[in-house]
């Protein structure tokens, strides 16, 4: 990602290019699999926002083969966050670069306090994130 993009705080990752993938009703953010294939594969990724929902989520389909999402929100600078392409990890879009693993855990930067992971569950072609 250049500077410039860092500087004004611009993420990767893309909303799905099907908004109606996802939903969130009753607290939870249901995306339907067969119509989100940014997830598909491992490393993939999607930025859900709007909708309803009271939250940015960022939903992964992580290098480790499973499913992860995270309010999307750094806790350094409040700016989005990106899966990290090399490892098995999350960085903040800004300049600051912190990184954090799949558990939310800060890994290097200058955040000092975990990302908000949240539950996903996987059944039936869908996921469900609960955020509330």
């Amino acid at each position: 990602m250049g500077f410039f993009k860092r500087l004004f705080g611009i993420c990767q990752t893309a909303s799905p290019a099907d908004d109606g993938c996802w939903n969130f009703e009753n607290g939870k953010i249901e995306i339907q699999l067969d119509r989100a294939p940014e997830i598909k594969n491992q490393g993939g990724a999607i930025r859900l926002e709007g909708n309803g929902s009271p939250e940015r989520v960022l939903v992964i389909h992580g290098r480790d083969g499973q499913f992860h999402a995270y309010k999307n929100r750094c806790t350094h600078a409040g700016r989005r966050i990106d899966p990290f392409e090399e490892n098995e990890s999350l960085r903040c879009c800004s300049i600051s670069k912190s990184t954090f693993d799949y558990d939310g855990s800060v890994i290097s930067g200058s955040a000092k306090k975990p990302l908000t992971p949240f539950k996903v569950e996987q059944d039936a072609g869908k996921l469900t994130v609960s955020v509330v």
